[in-house]
């Protein structure tokens, strides 16, 4: 029998990414090949994001799209996993009676019995929070060959419930994968060609499944031969220990950059979010880390016109942007998300908000282009990943997370080279190949 064809749409975050890579090796076991073509699927599986300002709204309307492919071809399976399903349920089938499968985050592992169901003729929803650990039940990752940088998610969940995310209502509480089996997976990554791991978790550095906790996972992860370059992804403030500072610093395979949301610099507005901690004490945490690291590239999180935001506040956190200077960042402005605390406060005007995004934005782009041109005439490691656009060339990534591309033959993706950097563009860097 020929394969069935699976195609998953994936939204949002690189956590979902990883989702993903999972839900399509458990529908592999099932006879399932991916695609890229939804036209051509046996099976579509949307992963969703709620982050984003009217995530469960886009959900729909993408559903709508696969109306005219369900009529032609009723075979066809339909699901929603993520985020969205998770939040929405059953709602998502009531609304659209064509879904035949919802399936939160937690649940994903059981994809296979789920779809079982479904061929038989019935509906599937799953939107628990399992007992058991959903890696455990996966099968093992296919042998083929991996691209040169992986992620791997080794936290789930979080407990700090600021108020304007949804994250513990449809990821759950913080649990963290046991040492062992991440060091399992990431040996099985290497074996198969990746040099690169990008620890994954809504609060990777609360990970406690090691008594090291993260900085002993990534000190752990070091040992392993033919892995060359370890990143984390994304930390709260207020869990970044003194052995994972200090691991910045002694850890040559732990690369100079970090990813660490503030969300705002204004102390009245840090407190109505619940995020726990201080401006100032941002500030020195990030002293502390750039101590241990001189060379840190740092990344961050903004939400601008948050309720009750005032122009005072406002500037606190372009004070605060101008303090820490950001190699790169994400900005958003606040969007309502039903269910959490802030959703129910008074709102700041859309103008408002729009024209304060606009200045952030200025101003993160020029710190953004500062950092970037300076590293003209330096020379980085580029581990690369793919070709270019252009015939002969070839893009990677710098230890500092810039985008790279060199014009040289013999490269091929998986190389880690030394580079020259000669030219700083809008949002990569152009190099050579460092001279003997």
């Amino acid at each position: 029998m020929a394969p069935k064809k699976l195609y998953i749409k994936t939204y949002g975050c690189q956590m979902n990414v990883y989702d993903s890579e999972r839900m399509a090796e458990a529908m592999g076991g099932e006879g399932y090949e991916t695609t890229e073509r939804p036209e051509d699927a046996d099976m579509i599986l949307l992963n969703t994001c709620h982050i984003r300002e009217k995530a469960a709204e886009k959900v729909y309307s993408e559903l709508g799209r696969y109306k005219g492919l369900k009529a032609a071809r009723p075979d066809l399976k339909i699901g929603v996993a993520g985020c969205v399903a998770q939040a929405e349920g059953e709602e998502i089938m009531r609304r659209q009676p064509m879904v035949d499968l919802v399936v939160g985050p937690q649940s994903y592992h059981r994809l296979p019995e789920m779809e079982a169901k479904v061929r038989s003729g019935g509906k599937a929803l799953d939107t628990d929070f399992p007992e058991e650990d959903k890696f455990d039940h996966l099968k093992g990752r296919p042998k083929a060959k991996r691209g040169p940088t992986a992620f791997l998610t080794v936290q789930e969940g979080c407990d700090k419930f600021c108020a304007f995310c949804v994250v513990p209502y449809t990821r759950g509480a913080e649990v963290s994968r046991p040492a062992e089996r991440v060091l399992t997976e990431a040996r099985d990554l290497v074996e198969r060609g990746v040099r690169e791991i990008t620890l994954l978790g809504q609060n990777v550095n609360a990970y406690h499944g090691h008594d090291g906790g993260l900085a002993g996972l990534i000190h752990a992860l070091a040992e392993v031969d033919g892995l060359e370059r370890i990143r984390f992804t994304t930390s709260h403030p207020n869990d970044m220990d003194e052995a994972l500072i200090e691991a910045h610093g002694t850890c040559d395979k732990l690369m100079p950059y970090l990813h660490l949301p503030v969300q705002a610099g204004s102390d009245k507005i840090l407190k109505r979010m619940n995020r726990q901690h201080t401006a100032e004490q941002y500030l020195r945490l990030i002293e502390r880390l750039r101590a241990a690291r001189p060379d840190l590239h740092l990344s961050g999180d903004f939400i601008v016109g948050f309720p009750e935001e005032t122009e005072a506040d406002f500037q606190a956190t372009l004070d605060l942007i101008e303090a820490v200077e950001y190699g790169s960042a994400f900005s958003f402005k606040y969007s309502e998300r039903p269910g959490t605390p802030a959703a129910e406060r008074p709102q700041v005007p859309e103008d408002e908000k729009d024209d304060r995004l606009q200045r952030l934005q200025a101003l993160l782009t020029k710190q953004q282009r500062s950092l970037q041109d300076a590293m003209v005439g330096r020379d980085v490691h580029v581990l690369f990943e793919k070709p270019g656009r252009l015939p002969g060339q070839m893009v990677g990534k710098s230890e500092y997370l810039h985008a790279v591309h060199v014009e040289t033959s013999g490269i091929l993706p998986g190389d880690l080279a030394r580079i020259r950097i000669e030219s700083s563009g809008p949002n990569s860097l152009k190099g050579v190949m460092h001279p003997l």
